[in-house]
């Protein structure tokens, strides 16, 4: 008999082909501030997006990868004054993120660093609305109310989460993923992966969520091999869109777990880009997962197998054929420093989700 469960998401989805050019209604003349990047595909897309819906009140176009302290205060100093009611968000994660923490500022950076430094006790301005137009498919911020915020600095890495910050809207059209190159086409589809699976194996997954998870793991695993071939085939890329926001939807109400926890480090101090350094270590991840609750255990069969050992296996295999490399000594990282970041990771915020017993997860991870 089912037990207790609770599913909530307020996003409004409008998804499919050609969607972007109808934008316009959505933003309903409402005084906008974009936040985009520099690109001249990104140029292009302001122009299409200012034909249809008119010019942003303020355009904030350079957006950088992994949105850091130094430059998100000058950003949200160019909102005051402004009288700026909608952000609208167009780029990867990292724009919707950004775009989160301009909702949140008020104009002043320094309310949302002191949110986060002390762990959310200072309290936000009420955020500005926010229209999300995701140009990749993997990070799943259009549909979740936090965002990835670093400090380079100090080498920390901080989540902005408030449900206040849930775009009101996200206009997710597939059309604006067929540029991508295959090394981000990668990475963000395995951030979408690991956003599934995380899910998943996480003292927080519920039914609903386990089920967009499901439907989103299968079809990217079925989908992202292909496409890496084929990055001009309009059908898969709309396929990996679609699974992209189940599993954003599923992360959305569960957070990460333990691969992303571990993933910090190891961006932080090695540079490895998001999408690879939260999945190369999923395969592992799975083994301490194994056998630690009944419900997740059919739910990974549901992906990969009845014999989840020898599916954790397949899987590890699928990843190396896309490239991937799952050795930490890969991306710089030594063995005495990964022994600190697993022990740490353990312990973080997003590990304290896994279902996994801590020696499970130290004796997977013992030979790497």
């Amino acid at each position: 008999m089912p037990g207790h469960w609770s599913f909530a998401n307020p996003v409004e989805i409008d998804f499919g082909a050609a969607r972007f050019a109808h934008v316009g209604p959505r933003i309903a003349g409402r005084r906008y501030a974009l936040v985009t990047y520099g690109d001249p595909v990104f140029a292009e897309l302001t122009q299409r997006l200012t034909t249809v819906a008119g010019p942003a009140a303020v355009v904030i176009d350079d957006v950088q990868p992994n949105p850091d302290f130094v430059a998100l205060a000058p950003a949200c100093a160019r909102l005051r004054g402004a009288g700026i009611g909608l952000i609208v968000a167009l780029g990867g994660g990292s724009a919707i993120d950004t775009a989160k923490v301009l909702a949140a500022s008020g104009g002043e950076f320094d309310a949302v660093r002191s949110h986060l430094e002390s762990g959310g006790k200072a309290k936000l301005p009420a955020p500005l609305p926010i229209v999300a137009i995701p140009t990749t498919a993997g990070t799943g911020s259009e549909v979740t109310c936090w965002a990835t915020v670093w400090d380079g600095e100090r080498k920390r890495k901080h989540s902005l989460a408030d449900p206040r910050l849930y775009p009101e809207a996200a206009i997710v059209d597939p059309t604006l993923t067929h540029s991508l190159p295959r090394g981000l086409t990668l990475s963000t589809g395995l951030d979408a992966l690991s956003h599934a699976l995380e899910s998943l194996w996480n003292r927080n997954a519920n039914p609903v969520s386990a089920t967009y998870a499901v439907a989103a793991a299968r079809e990217i695993l079925d989908v992202l091999p292909a496409l890496l071939d084929r990055l001009g085939d309009a059908g898969l890329r709309a396929r990996m869109a679609q699974a992209a926001v189940f599993a954003g939807l599923a992360f959305s109400n569960t957070k990460t777990a333990l691969a992303h926890s571990l993933s910090y480090d190891v961006t932080l101090h090695h540079g490895v880009p998001h999408g690879i350094a939260c999945s190369f270590t999923l395969p592992q991840v799975m083994r301490a997962a194994i056998g630690a609750d009944a419900d997740c255990d059919a739910r990974l069969a549901a992906i990969f197998g009845a014999d989840l050992r020898a599916g954790a296996d397949r899987f590890a295999d699928t990843l190396r054929a896309m490239g991937l490399r799952l050795e930490p000594a890969a991306y710089g990282v030594e063995a005495a420093a990964w022994r600190r970041f697993v022990d740490k990771a353990i312990g973080g915020e997003r590990g304290q989700n896994f279902i996994g017993a801590r020696e499970r997860v130290l004796e997977s991870f013992a030979s790497t």
